[in-house]
């Protein structure tokens, strides 16, 4: 009984401790940039998009209809790369973490 008891009180800690570092990684910022960093993206830890910047020489006089497609596959791609990085801090940051739930002989964890 005490190993379970032992067991749960090494969860609680583990699960704490991710609230923690998930809390921490919300707070920052990650910037992604596409088309050669005219368009630049920022985007939160939990993954809110927060800013999109696109620089005015992304045009050339007029913007037509390619223009505004391809302005919107930069904001895509610059948004997809903002995220990925916050998503990799995540991964970094609970990883150890969550590695150590399995660790602790809990199926499926």
């Amino acid at each position: 009984m005490k190993d379970l008891q032992r067991m749960m009180k090494e969860a609680q800690k583990m699960a704490a401790e991710m609230q923690k570092a998930q809390a921490e990684i919300a707070e920052l910022s990650f910037e992604g940039v596409a088309a050669g960093g005219v368009v630049k993206v920022v985007a939160t830890g939990d993954l809110h998009v927060e800013s999109v910047a696109i620089d005015p020489s992304f045009f050339d006089g007029e913007p037509d209809d390619d223009d505004v497609e391809t302005l919107a596959d930069a904001v895509t791609a610059a948004v997809n790369d903002a995220l990925d990085k916050a998503r990799e801090a995540q991964q970094e940051a609970m990883g150890p973490m969550a590695g150590g739930l399995g660790g602790m002989g809990l199926p499926g964890l």
